[in-house]
């Protein structure tokens, strides 16, 4: 077996076929297939079902496919971990992030490691959830991953480390609220409309559990860019729930942003597997944990 027919197996199923995974990979078609088919023979089960254009994971590909992502992974480990010897840590990490997180900390994570780590990239995945973090660096489409969860995230094999905990805030057109000062008790809530994001997210469920208490809070647009929130809000639409990382960008877009009494708090985390890493996610790990709160 070797490594360039698991990049093969894993780009076709990235992909969602051979013909878009060999332009991917600029290499012939008839080349790819048989390279397929050699793993196939090698390993003794089918890999793919051939139907019509389409190729569909069989079974056996189903449960191999994460094995060799991890398989990649680690060789890529192996790999960089020669060159950062000589030349410091340079190469890319993958990183999973949750929308909030993606903006803080994860963008100020970037720009420290920028400066102490020219060599690194980063190349970002968005998630809609926690659990969808851990899975995608569980099954090695991503080596570490950002998220906030209020238990700590848990899998075979993975590490958690808390980085602080974020806040959420209210954030309403301006002059939305008159009279209200910076800090306001989940009562003012009631009688108001909300555009949200879809449920599964950190956001939505503050915004359901203050409606379960609270009462009368209406959901008048519900958005899966949670991007869009913002704009929204400015145009009047509705108000919006949203983590701290959010607040300077809400101020100077021209909204009213407002803290809670008592504060609504999730814990933020980062999480990686156990084991080797590449150096491009050590320097990434390194420099989280130096900074957190």
């Amino acid at each position: 077996m070797e490594r360039r027919q698991l990049e093969y197996f894993v780009e076709i199923v990235e992909r969602g076929g051979f013909t878009h995974a060999a332009r991917a990979l600029h290499v012939a078609q008839p080349s790819l297939s048989r390279a397929i088919g050699n793993l196939e023979r090698e390993l003794g089960v089918t890999l793919f079902h051939r139907v019509g254009r389409n190729a569909v994971l069989s079974s056996a590909g189903e449960l191999l496919v994460d094995r060799a992502r991890l398989v990649l992974r680690d060789l890529a480990a192996l790999r960089t971990a020669a060159r950062s010897a000589a030349e410091g840590a340079v190469g890319r990490v993958d990183v999973a992030a949750t929308s909030s997180s993606a903006l803080e900390p994860t963008t100020s994570i970037i720009a420290d490691l920028r400066e102490d780590h020219p060599g690194v990239t980063v190349s970002t995945s968005s998630a809609q959830s926690a659990a969808e973090v851990v899975t995608m660096v569980l099954q090695g489409r991503c080596e570490v991953g950002v998220c906030g969860s209020r238990e700590r995230p848990a899998g075979n094999g993975l590490v958690a480390h808390h980085l602080r905990d974020e806040e959420f805030l209210l954030v309403v057109p301006p002059g939305a609220l008159p009279g209200a000062g910076p800090v306001v008790a989940p009562e003012v809530l009631r009688g108001m409309r909300f555009v949200v994001p879809k449920p599964q997210t950190a956001v939505r469920a503050l915004f359901d559990r203050l409606a379960g208490t609270v009462g009368d809070m209406t959901i008048v647009a519900e958005v899966e860019d949670r991007s869009v929130v913002l704009p929204m809000v400015l145009k009047g639409i509705g108000a919006g729930l949203m983590p701290d990382g959010w607040a300077d960008l809400a101020r100077r877009a021209g909204a009213d942003v407002h803290r809670f009494d008592p504060a609504e708090r999730l814990p933020q985390w980062l999480v990686h597997r156990a084991g080797p890493v590449t150096a491009a996610t050590q320097a990434f790990v390194d420099t989280t944990l130096s900074t957190r709160e």
